[in-house]
C-alpha cells in the first residue's frame, strides 16, 4: 500500500523532474489520483518564485487542495516559500558543511554564516544560506535573500535598481540600502513564522512581513 493510501498520512504531490515536463502540464492528471485536502509538495529542483506559488495555489484550491509542507532542493524556492509562511524542508544534495560561494548567470549562493569583517558581493541576486552577523556586509545588483538572520549591512539594487528587495527569515540589520536609499533595521521583534521583506515604496524603504496577504492562504488558515 502506498503512503498516499494510508489513513492519517499526508498525501504527496511530486512535481516532474525539471526539463522532462512542466508541472502545469502534469498537474491535472496527478490531482485526479488524490483526494482533496492538504498536500506535501515535492518540488525537486524547480525554481518557484512567489508568483509561481500563487499560481500553483490557485490551481490547487480550485480542486480542494492546500499546500501543507514543501520539500525542495532549490534554495531560491525555499526562500520564496518561507517568505509566504509555508513550512519548508530544504534538502541537501551533498554535505551540509559551509562551502565556497557558487555562481550562476543570475544568482550567487553562499552556504554558511558571515561574520564581522566578511563581505560578499553579487553581480546578480545573492542568496545566503546562513546568518549575516553584525559587522558583515552583503551586496547585490539584484535581490539579497538570507535564509537566516540578517544583522549586518545589506545593499540590494547596488547599481540603482529600485525594484530590488531584501528578504530574510529575520530582518534586523544595522543598515539597509536599496538603490541609493538608506534605512536602519526595525527594533521590534519579528513575527513568528514569516520572513520579512524590505522594498521601495513611495521613494523610501519599507519593511514588512513578506507578502502577508498570501501567507495565511497558502498554509490553509482562514
Amino acid at each position: 500500500m502506498a503512503a498516499d493510501d494510508i489513513p492519517g498520512m499526508r498525501q504527496r504531490l511530486t512535481l516532474p523532474q525539471p526539463r522532462r515536463a512542466h508541472w502545469e502540464d502534469t498537474l491535472p492528471q496527478q490531482l485526479q489520483a488524490l483526494s482533496p485536502g492538504p498536500l506535501e509538495l515535492i518540488a525537486h529542483g524547480w525554481l518557484l518564485r512567489c508568483r509561481d506559488f500563487r499560481q500553483l495555489q490557485h490551481l490547487l484550491a480550485g480542486s480542494g487542495f492546500t499546500i501543507a509542507q514543501l520539500q525542495t532542493l532549490n534554495p531560491q524556492t525555499a526562500v520564496s516559500a518561507q517568505a509566504l509562511g509555508l513550512p519548508v524542508e530544504l534538502q541537501q544534495t551533498g554535505s551540509a558543511a559551509p562551502s565556497p560561494p557558487q555562481s550562476t548567470d543570475s544568482l550567487r549562493l553562499h552556504r554558511g554564516t558571515l561574520r564581522a569583517g566578511d563581505r560578499l558581493d553579487s553581480e546578480g541576486d545573492l542568496l545566503v544560506l546562513g546568518d549575516v552577523n553584525p559587522g558583515a556586509t552583503v551586496t547585490a545588483v539584484g535581490d539579497v535573500m538570507v535564509w537566516g538572520r540578517l544583522r549586518g549591512v545589506a545593499h540590494a539594487g547596488r547599481q540603482g535598481d529600485q525594484s530590488a528587495r531584501i528578504v530574510a527569515l529575520q530582518l534586523r540589520p544595522l543598515q539597509l540600502r536599496i538603490a541609493d536609499q538608506v534605512a536602519r533595521g526595525p527594533e521590534d521583534q519579528p513575527l513568528a513564522g514569516l520572513a520579512e521583506e524590505a522594498r521601495m515604496s513611495g521613494g523610501e524603504i519599507v519593511i514588512e512581513p513578506a507578502d502577508p496577504r498570501l501567507s495565511k492562504h497558502l498554509i490553509g488558515i482562514e
